[in-house]
Order: structure tokens, then C-alpha cells, then sequence
């Protein structure tokens, strides 16, 4: 993974260009992702029929649909009933965006990139849907784990398995020498287990000492695909930053409703997204330096 480039090349350089392209593409699939998030929860289709507005049921202008900038100019409310329209859909447009632009200067115009951007695409989707839903949907969890394990055949094919560092680590740099494709799936597997199993154990284990779901299917589902796509020891890490920002998430609720007994549910998948994300972009380096800890 190339290392994050300083912002002053994209300014003085051509590479700004292609830049705007993929924040603007960013930001046009982060608008079709307000569908998603909105439609595929209530099983509704994401083709038809076209957006309107939830409240007055008005046809929603192409004008009227430029992200971010719509709702600017509207003042955040539907131009046919003055309705308020939820932040929640610039913020999903920007995000995205700017996950998607963040990729670009991370890795590079590379054949990665496209796999990085449907990760991050795929996240915000999860993330959004969980905070609003508490639900991680079947119909988009498994066609990851399908995709995850068709990148981990097809890069192999293409160029060996240097966009996956997690096949030279141990165990499964053990399997140096056999077909690239045999030791990217193993490294898929073993990842995916990383990821979906420790979860599914630590859910059963809490369901068998306390007699409540400490963790959705949904939550194993979906760190399936991505502990696949990432490998062990980047799932392993999502999971710890997840846990960490999840616990900081639930002090800071306690201290806020005052209540030592509170027991509302937190959708981790939202810290999942979070976790996966860092993992993504700076897991090797926080790997490399943790270990380097123990280096004498």
C-alpha cells in the first residue's frame, strides 16, 4: 500500500484532476447511496420509482438533485411542501466523497483502487443503515463476502499477492511456493475467521454466561467479507479499534443520560465501518509500529 501523499502535489500538479473526477463521482454515488440506505431497510426497490420527497410525495427535480449543493440551495427543505430534508443526505454524499478521495491519495491510480473504493462505498452504506435500522442486510453482507473472495482470486492472477500483506505473515507465509491463488485464499479464509469467527465466539460466549444477544449476525456477517478482503491480522485490528471506539461511545452515553445501569443497544456495526476503515488506510503502519515496540 503506497504511503498517504502530502496535499501540495495535487495542487501544483495534473493529478489534481483526476482528483475532482473522484470526488465528484464520490459525491454523485454517495447520492444514490441515500436510496440505498433508505429503501433497501424497508425492502423497497432501489430503481423505482424515482426519488421524492417522504413527505409530500413530490417528484424530486434532476436540479433538484446535485449533491450536496441541492441541499445547500434549498436550505435544506423540500422546494414543493418547505419540508426539512435530513442532513443525513449531504453528510452521506460528502462522506463518501471524501472516502473516496482519501483512496485516491492513499493508493494511487492502481488496480486496487476500484476494490478500495467499493470497500469504503460499502461501509458507508452498512454504517448508516446500522444507526438508523440496527441492521447489517443480508443483501448486502453476502454479496461481499462473494466479492472479497473473487478479489482474492483474481489479484493473484494479475499481480502475485503484493495488495495483500497479510500473505507474508505467518501462518500463511508458511505456504510460500504454492500457487499465489492457493495462499490468497488461504489467506482469505483465515481472515474471515478472524473477523466473523472471534465475533460469532464472543457473541456466543455472552449469550451462554448471560443469557442475552451481545452480537448480531449481522455484526459476523459482515467482518466475513472484510476480514477476507483485509486479512487476519487488519480484521483483528478493525475489531480492536471497533471495541475501543465502542466502549469510549457507551462511557460517553452513560455520563450523558446519568445512568449506571444503561442498557440500550449500540448498532456496532457503525464502529465496525469505523475500525474496518482505519484498518484500510493505516493498519500496516500501526501493525508495523506496534510491533516494532519489541524489536531490541
Amino acid at each position: 500500500m503506497q504511503p498517504l501523499q502530502p496535499l501540495y502535489p495535487l495542487i501544483l500538479e495534473p493529478v489534481w484532476l483526476p482528483a475532482v473526477i473522484i470526488f465528484v463521482f464520490g459525491a454523485a454515488v454517495g447520492s444514490f447511496l441515500n436510496v440505498v440506505i433508505h429503501r433497501v431497510p424497508n425492502e423497497q426497490s432501489i430503481v423505482f420509482p424515482n426519488s421524492a420527497c417522504p413527505k409530500c410525495s413530490a417528484a424530486i427535480k434532476p436540479y433538484d438533485n446535485i449533491p450536496v449543493l441541492s441541499w445547500l440551495i434549498l436550505g435544506g427543505k423540500c422546494r414543493n411542501c418547505k419540508a426539512p430534508i435530513s442532513v443525513r443526505y449531504p453528510a452521506v454524499e460528502l462522506l463518501n466523497a471524501l472516502l473516496w478521495l482519501s483512496a485516491f491519495w492513499f493508493f494511487g491510480l492502481n488496480a486496487f483502487l476500484p476494490v478500495a473504493l467499493i470497500f469504503l462505498t460499502v461501509t458507508v452504506v452498512l454504517v448508516f443503515i446500522d444507526a438508523e435500522h440496527m441492521i447489517l442486510p443480508n443483501v448486502i453482507t453476502y454479496p461481499f463476502v462473494i466479492f472479497a473472495i473473487l478479489v482474492r482470486v483474481a489479484f493473484p492472477l494479475m499481480a502475485g499477492n503484493s495488495y495483500f500483506p497479510d500473505t507474508f505473515s505467518y501462518p500463511i507465509s508458511e505456504l510460500a511456493g504454492q500457487s499465489p491463488v492457493l495462499v490468497s485464499l488461504a489467506g482469505a479464509l483465515l481472515g474471515a475467521l478472524a473477523g466473523g469467527g472471534i465475533l460469532w465466539a464472543i457473541g456466543a460466549a455472552w449469550k451462554r454466561l448471560r443469557g442475552v444477544d451481545a452480537m448480531g449476525l449481522g455484526d459476523v456477517k459482515m467482518m466475513l467479507g472484510y476480514g477476507a478482503l483485509l486479512g487476519w491480522r487488519l480484521a483483528f485490528l478493525a475489531i480492536f479499534i471497533a471495541a475501543f471506539a465502542g466502549a469510549v461511545a457507551g462511557v460517553g452515553m452513560i455520563l450523558i443520560k446519568r445512568d449506571r445501569n444503561f442498557q440500550a443497544q449500540i448498532p456496532f456495526g457503525i464502529f465496525l465501518g469505523i475500525g474496518s476503515v482505519a484498518a484500510l488506510f493505516f493498519g500496516e503502519t500501526i501493525i508495523s509500529w506496534y510491533l516494532g515496540q519489541f524489536a531490541y
